[in-house]
């Protein structure tokens, strides 16, 4: 079976292991897809234009849009380099997402879809689908150019799906079309469909999957691509230096949230008082149910990540950027209408110049951590991913591995 063909020597060369992270949050994709623009741009001005962002870690992780975006980054094309360049992504988004999600603005249309999502999902997920399945073909999980980390939540299990690069080998039934992972994890309630599909092994055993979206079990999916990791320096794998597991200094972590809206401060406990099964499912266009394990799950692996990185005077080697004052439509994870899209891309260039900052839960909310901005880390973070990459060319016997065209 094939390995990972990215032009990065293995972890063992290096000093770092190097992990990208992408948060769930539906056409709020942009926002991540805007930090990697700018980061990409960052390692083409130091290392040339042919530089794409699977050339410098380790594993990518990312969970429903995230998902997607993990794909789009990792996908091989016909001369096999990345499907998409990271400045595409926004691009992609502001093409397909009215088609995804499409609106329609009359009263009478809005409340007939209200009453349609009562008993099915709000999109039918056909466009999805098929532009998924033209876009990524038929390649599969093990062809990716790095690793890659995408959850899912497998409904009739009731547990949550992980496919991981590093598990193929040991588990073949799990290295699925890449189009079927994405379109399984970003399936989510209420929303888009479940997803059924079928992969057959060597030996011709079938392995069923009922996938719904990856929030479900992992938002933030940056802890399980670390575990996923930490798994495979347990086993011995010789792609990596000998570390105790729990050495997170020898991490780079960068996690990239899709935005919150913790200051429009949507809900509370008076109005969720009353709320049956229905107000907990939909209250004035919005999901509260959705909303809050998705929003709590991302901030509890964002919190734990930040007291381990600190508590190992490391705090250099994570970097979260997350944009926490979103509000009215900028929220919605479907109201893909051009105007909301194009405040998305602005959301996103108005973060680079924000404050690095990290989770308090004891305030509720994001506190700036330094004076250095989202720009100016992923700057730095850049020149620490290029020279990471020389040390390993260096010292690997097999020398420099070209990109390929």
């Amino acid at each position: 079976m094939e390995s990972p063909k990215s032009p990065l020597q293995p972890p063992t060369y290096g000093n770092l292991i190097t992990v990208l992270s992408i948060d769930g949050g539906g056409i709020r994709g942009i926002i991540p897809g805007t930090m990697l623009a700018f980061l990409e741009d960052q390692l083409q001005k130091l290392d040339g234009e042919e530089a794409r962002i699977a050339d410098y870690f380790d594993v990518i992780a990312g969970t429903s849009t995230g998902g997607l975006v993990t794909a789009m980054l990792t996908a091989p094309n016909e001369q096999n380099r990345p499907l998409f360049a990271a400045k595409d992504i926004n691009d992609f988004y502001l093409e397909h997402c009215p088609k995804i999600f499409p609106q329609n603005s009359s009263a009478f249309a809005s409340a007939t879809k209200l009453v349609k999502s009562l008993h099915g999902p709000k999109y039918d997920g056909k466009y999805l689908h098929t532009l998924l399945k033209e876009k990524l073909g038929d390649t599969l999980l093990h062809q990716t150019l790095t690793n890659v980390v995408i959850p899912t939540f497998d409904i009739k299990r009731l547990q949550p799906i992980i496919f991981s690069s590093y598990q193929v080998k040991k588990t073949p039934t799990i290295d699925a079309p890449l189009s079927d992972i994405c379109i399984g994890t970003s399936a989510a309630p209420t929303y888009l469909p479940a997803h059924y599909f079928e992969t057959k092994d060597s030996t011709g055993k079938v392995r069923e999957f009922n996938l719904i979206d990856g929030g479900v079990a992992a938002n933030n999916p940056a802890l399980v691509a670390i575990s996923e990791v930490t798994k495979e320096i347990t086993r011995g794998n010789p792609d990596f230096f000998p570390i105790k597991p729990t050495d997170y200094g020898r991490f780079l972590v960068v996690s990239l949230g899709t935005g919150a809206a913790k200051f429009e401060e949507k809900y509370d406990a008076k109005e969720a008082a009353s709320w049956g099964l229905l107000g907990w499912l939909t209250s004035d266009g919005s999901t509260p149910l959705i909303d809050v394990f998705t929003e709590s799950s991302s901030d509890m692996v964002d919190f734990h990540l930040s007291t381990v990185f600190q508590a190992l005077h490391c705090e250099q080697n994570y970097l979260r950027i997350q944009e926490d004052a979103l509000s009215g439509t900028e929220s919605s994870v479907d109201i893909a209408t051009e105007e909301n899209l194009e405040n998305l891309v602005k959301v996103g260039e108005k973060l680079l110049k924000k404050p690095v900052s990290r989770v308090n839960l004891e305030r509720g909310d994001y506190e700036s951590i330094n004076w250095k901005s989202n720009e100016e880390g992923l700057i730095r973070l850049a020149d620490v991913l290029s020279k990471e990459k020389k040390i390993r060319d260096m010292r690997s016997p097999h020398g420099h591995v070209a990109y390929r065209r």
